[in-house]
């Protein structure tokens, strides 16, 4: 009787197969769309500049591109996965690292949607409006419905993260939908004044749930690190995270302050209301801006100390993404205050995040060539938060 080659297959011939692209494909997590959250996010900045030069915006819908097609391309991949090796879906959905970074899926989503409002309006005409105005309330319900399922199912696991283990990637779950505010920012001042109230309205409410679910969990995160101490080298690029939720509601307040449709509704009946409003987001942003800036500081320190120790991992687009907030609402605060200094600065970090980013993308792919990630026991699929600390 013939025998199956997988009786016959020699230890050689199984390394051999596990070198092979496709089936590298088995740990092609959730994860890898921080590549196009970071690289939406750079489309984004790019779009943001308070000083420009020719050419500047046309670089930034080359990037806004490349975003799309590595969103396709990710897609694909992960499609494959799924499909080739039956079950992965439901492991990478339930497994206690995997998981966190789901929620990448649909931030990169949002740097699209917001992508489409900086640089498809005017030139594409009325029918975007609509186009991002109904993709904005299809993102809010996925977006919601993300948060609540996703802790729901890290409230019911049966292995649960340990306060030790806690990383700010915690934060992530809750990210897409504090996002809605960023969207609304971007988008709603274009938009009808009926819809653009609605839209503000969303986007404030889901905001605050965001920032005030991330504060939650600040308080554990520092705890955490009172009596741990600093994450292993290896997990410290994820700390930058927690500088995400204060930076990008202090771009939002101020971004949706300004697109309020000053005629309409109450703030037409209240003629004040609108100068108040944008006076009080501003003070508001910089408030923000400190926590953002502490936290900064003390996640770049933490990574300084440690350069030589830090293997790449997928978790290294957190120098990125989580930065291009921090500059836009240092840029943000600058235009409102009307502060030729403040803007330069923002500037200065835009050409920072910039390079990082070109940088976090050529360490990437030298990993996958490598063969440090995308590769048996490498991966998020396989790689449980480190629970050692630094004295």
């Amino acid at each position: 009787m013939r025998r199956s080659p997988t009786a016959d297959q020699t230890e050689e011939e199984k390394g051999i197969s596990k070198y092979r692209l496709i089936n590298r494909l088995k740990h092609f997590t959730w994860a890898w769309y921080t590549l196009t959250m970071s690289t939406g996010g750079i489309a984004l900045l790019l779009a943001e500049q308070p000083h420009t030069f020719p050419g500047l915006m046309t670089i930034g819908k080359v990037v806004f591109i490349f975003d799309l097609v590595l969103f396709v391309h990710l897609c694909t991949g992960i499609s494959i996965r799924f499909i080739r090796f039956p079950g992965t879906l439901s492991s990478s959905l339930h497994h206690q690292t995997e998981s966190l970074f789901f929620p990448t899926l649909l931030l990169s989503m949002a740097n699209i949607i917001s992508s489409m409002q900086m640089y498809g309006d005017p030139v594409a005409g009325s029918w975007l409006l609509v186009v991002i105005r109904v993709l904005f309330w299809i993102y809010v319900a996925c977006a919601f419905l993300s948060a609540v399922l996703q802790y729901q199912l890290l409230f019911t696991a049966p292995k649960r993260l340990t306060i030790q283990s806690m990383t700010p990637s915690w934060i992530l779950p809750i990210f897409p939908i504090m996002l809605s505010g960023t969207i609304a920012s971007i988008c709603a001042g274009s938009q009808p004044p009926q819809h653009a109230m609605s839209i503000i309205i969303a986007g404030l409410t889901f905001q605050g749930l965001g920032l005030l679910v991330a504060i939650l969990m600040y308080a554990q995160y520092i705890g955490r690190l009172m009596q741990y101490g600093l994450p292993a080298p290896d997990l410290r690029p994820g700390m930058f995270i927690a500088v995400g939720p204060p930076s990008f509601t202090a771009l939002s307040i101020i971004g949706m302050a300004n697109s309020i449709p000053k005629d309409f509704g109450y703030f037409g009946s209240h003629e004040t209301a609108y100068e108040v409003l944008n006076i009080i987001a501003v003070f508001m942003a910089v408030f923000l801006w400190s926590l953002s800036f502490w936290f900064f500081s003390i996640s770049l320190i933490s990574c300084v100390a440690c350069m030589g120790k830090m293997r790449f991992h997928l978790s290294w687009w957190s120098f990125v993404f989580p930065n291009v907030g921090f500059t836009i609402a240092t840029i943000t605060i600058g235009t409102s205050l009307e502060s030729q200094a403040i803007m330069w600065f923002g500037t200065g970090m835009s050409v920072v995040v910039v390079g990082l980013w070109l940088f976090v993308l050529f360490t990437h792919g030298r990993a996958v060539y490598r063969r440090e990630i995308l590769f048996e026991g490498n991966d998020e699929d396989d790689w449980h938060t480190s629970t050692r600390a630094v004295d």
